[in-house]
């Protein structure tokens, strides 16, 4: 497959896993308190709404509240998600999810009918400007991870492997050497092996030399090795928990206060 195909095919495959997750939940199960602070599932589903509306073009609300006030939101880009969330609170959960089935449909449409041009042409992203490609490989990562997030509100356990985790899993560990310096403060010389377990398991090598380099294999015995399981990984870097609460997952191996201090400060999202 190409890598638009690739792209394509998880996003809708990853709509289809969420409606599927929401489908038959009654109100209060959509008014679930999720670990994304100030927001429901129902909040998260229509987070999501709101992005894909976006993407095709529509407006994003107006409110006369000041919404960049609110305690969880921190930039513009969260006052932008959480006017899209304010206007669709007062839908009840069953149409919202009409309205998710509704959109999604017409995203699908629209990145079908793209040409190459436009999904190659550069443009603004969470990241800066960059490909339409790389704002939907982003997208499906934002997806994927919301979908961890309803299931751990409503205590329901999903398949975390396959190609949606894979793509997800290539926005996680690029960046993990920024923990490795900045969070850990590992010293030049530092060689550090992140093992994640379970359902997409893989062995991250890092080499500190003024920066964290992810290399294929260390040139010598590891300083500290930490294992944990590939979900909690994700739900670290993401900032949806803390190492403190999953002590009893996470085995370090070699300098403790070094990996101690690498699975405290995972987090990169925003």
């Amino acid at each position: 497959m190409t890598e638009r195909a690739t792209f394509t095919t998880a996003l809708s495959d990853q709509w289809d896993a969420l409606s599927r997750l929401v489908a038959g939940l009654d109100e209060n199960q959509w008014r679930t308190a999720t670990a994304l602070p100030g927001w429901t599932v129902f909040d998260v589903i229509a987070h999501i709404v709101g992005i894909e509306s976006m993407l095709l073009g529509e407006p994003t609300p107006r409110h006369e509240a000041d919404l960049s006030a609110l305690p969880h939101v921190h930039n513009e880009i969260g006052a932008l998600n959480e006017a899209w969330v304010a206007d669709l609170r007062p839908l009840s959960g069953e149409r919202l999810a009409a309205k998710f089935t509704e959109i999604t449909d017409r995203r699908r449409k629209a990145l079908v009918a793209m040409t190459d041009e436009q999904w190659t042409e550069p443009g603004p992203t969470p990241v800066g400007i960059a490909p339409y490609s790389r704002f939907m490989q982003i997208r499906l990562f934002d997806c994927w991870m919301h979908e961890l997030d309803i299931a751990d509100a409503l205590g329901i356990a999903l398949d975390e492997g396959g190609p949606r985790a894979e793509i997800a899993f290539a926005e996680l560990t690029p960046t993990v050497g920024r923990a490795v310096v900045k969070g850990a403060q590992a010293p030049d010389g530092s060689r550090i092996t992140v093992a994640l377990t379970g359902p997409a398991a893989r062995r991250l090598h890092l080499q500190v030399d003024g920066r964290a380099n992810l290399v294929d294999e260390l040139d010598g015995p590891a300083t500290v090795t930490v294992e944990l399981p590939s979900g909690l990984f994700a739900r670290l870097r993401a900032g949806r928990t803390t190492a403190a609460a999953h002590s009893d997952e996470i085995a370090v191996t070699g300098d403790q206060e070094l990996g101690n201090r690498l699975v405290e400060n995972l987090r990169f999202t925003i």
